[in-house]
């Protein structure tokens, strides 16, 4: 009678140790005393008792760390790193679960390794290069770290997934120098970037001065053209005028000289009606209008045509 009841509990007691749970995103290593044996997958498994053992539980999910360390440049700048590594598995293949397994005691001497592995990598790129290229080297470096150990991961099981660097920084006193650079620079930029706009804005004021400078004379040139041809119609009218008169008065054997006379009388006026306070002395005696008359008709001779007939000025002044 006793012996069924421990039958039982000794049936259930293997059963139990014979069932094996592998959460999703996770593989089992099997051995049986002590040597690898065969892997476990996601799901329900079973084990032989006492002889199978779950050497280790690995996961095959993406996994991350954060890095903090120094570098020196070639110039002996100190740079401040801080990253973020993400890796995984390589593969489910039994060959990949095995180098996971077993390259390492434990998982913190795989993590002591693969940070120091990446940390030497970056600090012997960056020994080569110069503190003011830094900045700007950020995706080489991480090429960098990835040619040089993606080999080497892969034969501990693993692959680097992604690599990022959050923050690059120098000492206080880099950082100070570095920021009175560029604001040297940026006030150089500041300064070569007014100068132009002055010689600009002279140079095209300039330009500008000429420019109304030469349309100005030429509105003058114009104007003193117009002025001019103006003036010379003006005399060419009043010399076709005084021939036309001239004709007819000979015709009609009148005195022509009548004519000078009555520009004389009309030059009188015109002093006399627009004059402003200014004094003109003219000679109004026979003798003094006489004179006049003559040099008005020795005017009248060298203008006039060979054919035109001027009767003697004491006709006129009678």
């Amino acid at each position: 009678m006793l012996f069924t009841p421990l039958l039982l509990f000794l049936i259930a007691l293997i059963a139990f140790l014979s069932i094996v749970i592998v959460q999703q995103g996770t593989v089992a290593v099997v051995t049986i005393f002590g040597k690898y044996s065969r892997v476990l997958t996601p799901g329900l498994n079973f084990k032989i008792p006492f002889i199978e053992l779950i050497y280790r539980k690995i996961s095959i999910q993406n996994r991350s760390v954060e890095l903090a360390f120094q570098a020196i440049t070639a110039d002996q700048a100190n740079v401040n790193f801080k990253a973020m590594l993400v890796y995984s598995v390589l593969n489910q293949d039994e060959e990949t679960i095995k180098n996971v397994a077993f390259k390492f005691i434990d998982e913190a001497s795989f993590m002591q390794a693969l940070i120091r592995t990446i940390e030497g990598s970056i600090r012997s790129f960056v020994a080569t290069k110069r503190q003011s290229e830094i900045l700007a080297l950020r995706s080489e470096i991480i090429e960098h770290v990835k040619s040089q150990i993606d080999t080497l991961l892969e034969s501990w099981g693993y692959h680097l997934t992604d690599l990022q660097l959050n923050d690059i920084a120098f000492d206080e006193v880099i950082m100070r120098s570095m920021a009175q650079v560029v604001a040297s620079s940026n006030l150089k930029a500041a300064a070569e970037n007014e100068g132009q706009a002055l010689l600009i804005t002279k140079t095209k004021a300039a330009e500008a001065e000429g420019n109304a400078i030469k349309i100005s004379a030429e509105a003058e040139k114009t104007a003193a053209q117009l002025r001019g041809q103006g003036v010379a119609l003006f005399r060419e009218e009043v010399a076709k005028g005084m021939a036309e008169s001239a004709k007819v008065m000979n015709e009609a054997d009148l005195d022509a000289s009548l004519i000078l006379f009555s520009i004389w009388t009309e030059a009188v006026k015109h002093f006399a009606e627009n004059s402003k306070g200014n004094v003109i002395f003219l000679d109004g005696s026979t003798d003094g209008m006489e004179k006049t008359m003559k040099q008005l008709l020795a005017i009248e001779k060298l203008n006039s045509p060979p054919t035109g007939k001027l009767p003697p000025i004491s006709s006129a002044t009678r």
